[in-house]
């Protein structure tokens, strides 16, 4: 092994140490134990303190009695939650557990707890080894302007829509290849890419891939060493997109992470 190879798998291995210690975090992803979507009736949900509701803009939670907050601040009243589709969610705090308010096309609410019990029964994630030669040099090619897409979910019936702001294409094995990637034109990139690993070695539906930053000469690294599983490959409730049109490589991406244990046999 030489020095470079050496650096190169102390670096993965410290960046699946730090991707490991995050998914761990008693109120992360893997501590999600419900998934419940509102309506415009105002009512309890099994496990969740407060009655909630939704109307065509935002979500709403009457504490009627429960201790809640939000922001470090007691919820006393009717709390409204108006978030962006496909962005960004709040967390409201009910002793132990955080009630994450998340809008996907409706509103929904997943209760984090830490006792949760894949969370108690994590081991880690199957991961390739890595190898150098799955960390390729792209470059990255913007649309003249950013464009909406509409992807599916792994939850039947929903979609997303997220900012396409242009294509990496990169070579393997000689062909070159096209991915619509995510983000903003001068900011880091993601790709969610589905292989011929898909449904055999590793998740079905997807894994994803952070770019970072192009540089001046949009040169990106695609270093599919580490491609990671998205919440859905571990928990029932999650409601991750699925890869653009396009984004299946006609290869086998024998790098990253594998098909999590908690869905092995």
């Amino acid at each position: 092994m030489t020095a470079t190879t050496q650096d190169f798998t102390r670096a993965w291995e410290d960046w699946k140490a730090d991707r490991e210690k995050e998914l761990a975090a008693p109120h992360g992803w893997l501590a999600i134990v419900s998934l419940d979507w509102l309506d415009e009736q105002p009512r309890e949900y099994p496990g969740v303190p407060g009655k909630w509701w939704q109307d065509a803009e935002a979500a709403y939670v009457d504490p009627t009695g429960a201790d809640l907050e939000y922001e470090g601040e007691p919820v006393t009243g009717v709390r409204r939650f108006e978030l962006v589709n496909s962005g960004p969610t709040v967390r409201v705090v009910a002793g132990a557990v955080e009630i994450e308010v998340a809008r996907r096309t409706g509103y929904l609410l997943r209760v984090h707890d830490p006792e949760a019990p894949v969370l108690k029964n994590f081991r880690g994630i199957p991961a390739y080894a890595p190898k150098e030669r799955w960390s390729l040099e792209g470059r990255f090619e913007p649309f003249a302007e950013p464009r909406p897409v509409t992807v599916g979910a792994v939850v039947e019936g929903l979609s997303h829509v997220y900012t396409a702001p242009g294509v990496v294409r990169f070579t393997h094995d000689g062909t070159e290849h096209t991915l619509t990637v995510f983000g903003k034109p001068d900011g880091a990139l993601m790709v969610l890419f589905a292989d011929a690993t898909s449904g055999v070695t590793t998740y079905a539906a997807n894994r994803s891939l952070q770019l970072g930053k192009p540089d001046d000469q949009g040169r990106v690294r695609l270093d599919f060493t580490r491609a990671v599983n998205l919440p859905c490959a571990f928990i029932d409730f999650a409601t991750c997109p699925l890869p653009p049109e396009g984004n299946r490589l006609p290869f086998a991406v024998e790098a990253g992470e594998k098909l999590p244990y908690e869905r092995q046999g």
